[in-house]
Formats: C-alpha cells, structure tokens, sequence
C-alpha cells in the first residue's frame, strides 16, 4: 500500500508484488496502485481481484499498469483465459478447507499460469494468516504436478523454511506474516522473510 514497502521489498529480492482491488483492508485504487508499480522498478505487479468483472480487470490492470491477477472467487476458466488472452499472467486462487476441496485443483490449472493454494477461512478473502495443513499441501504440490503452484496462507519468517522444504511450492504468498499492522509492512520481517526464502531455493 506503500511505496516505502515497495521499495523493501523490491531491495529484499521480491520476484512479485500484489495489490489489492478486493473489498478489505488492504484494497486501494487503481491510481494509487499504479505509483506502487512505478515504484516497483519493473517487479511485475498483481492485483487481487474477488468481485470485479473481467471487464473492469481489464480496464483496471490498463489504467494501473498491472502484469497480473491473482483471481478470488467465482472466477470460470473462461475468464481466465480472457485475462490471459490480454496478456495478463493469471494466478487463480483455491481456498482449502478440507481434503476433498483438493479435488478443485485440476479445473484452477486451466486458463492459470499458477495456481494460488491457501486455507479457506469464514468471512475473509484469503488465509488471514492462518497456515494450511502441510501434508494437505503437499497433497495439493502433487496434483499440481508440472504446473506453478503458489502457496499461500500463515507463512512468517519463521515458518516459511519449513513449509518451502516440506511442500515445495514454486512461489510463496505472503502479506500478514510481515506487517506491523493491516496494510503497513514491516521492512525488518520483508528482509528475514526473503533471506529464509532464498536460503531454501536452487542457485541458478
């Protein structure tokens, strides 16, 4: 929400940022998302869409300056692929609450460049900082089999190590987990988030 964080995070390593169009907190507009993509020194940016139409996305992601959407909600294939289609990465979300939710992952894949896999939590868009089950999500890297999985949901500094070992997503999602409050990160968690990300990934 702040070119400040931007800046830390561009600093720390940051292969993407977000941000947030979706009813919240966390939500700005898209004036204010397109100075964060000038701050981000050409870092792709995403933005978090829940009940836009593909319409509005498009006009959104233009006026903005967005690479990408992470897609919450009821979002069909065929938005995807229209997303797709304007040259936009698509990342489409499946929240988790129990196993058999698993067995939405292989219709995400479709029109997706990645799949967004997190906890699915009552009356909240995303994780709200709670983890997902380790062995669910490991589940989940299986069916993903050849294809981008992020995952997202409760990682911190502290516990993202873990989950990059076990798991093995390719991208990790993280918002809660270096704040200070709700929308204002703290740079100290962006740079001990990033330093155990890179600790865990292949050198090129």
């Amino acid at each position: 929400m702040r070119p400040d964080d931007v800046n830390r995070a561009v600093e720390a390593g940051a292969s993407y940022l977000g941000v947030v169009f979706a009813e919240g907190a966390r939500a700005i507009s898209p004036d204010r998302a397109a100075e964060l993509v000038r701050a981000g020194s050409g870092v792709p940016v995403l933005g978090v869409f829940a009940q836009h139409s593909v319409q509005d996305i498009l006009q959104i992601s233009k006026q903005s300056g967005l690479r990408g959407v992470q897609l919450h909600g009821p979002y069909s294939r065929s938005d995807a692929e229209r997303l797709a289609a304007a040259g936009l990465k698509v990342w489409r979300v499946v929240r988790i609450a129990m196993p058999a939710d698993l067995d939405a992952l292989s219709s995400a894949i479709a029109g997706s460049h990645a799949v967004v896999v997190e906890p699915w939590v009552q009356h909240a868009l995303g994780g709200a900082g709670v983890p997902l089950d380790h062995a669910v999500a490991r589940e989940a890297r299986a069916r993903l089999a050849g294809h981008s999985m992020v995952l997202a949901g409760g990682l911190t500094p502290e516990t993202v190590a873990e989950a990059l070992n076990f798991i093995r997503p390719d991208i990790v999602d993280v918002s809660s987990g270096v704040e200070a409050q709700p929308g204002i990160k703290d740079h100290t968690k962006i740079a001990r988030f990033a330093e155990a990300v890179f600790a865990c990934s292949p050198i090129p």
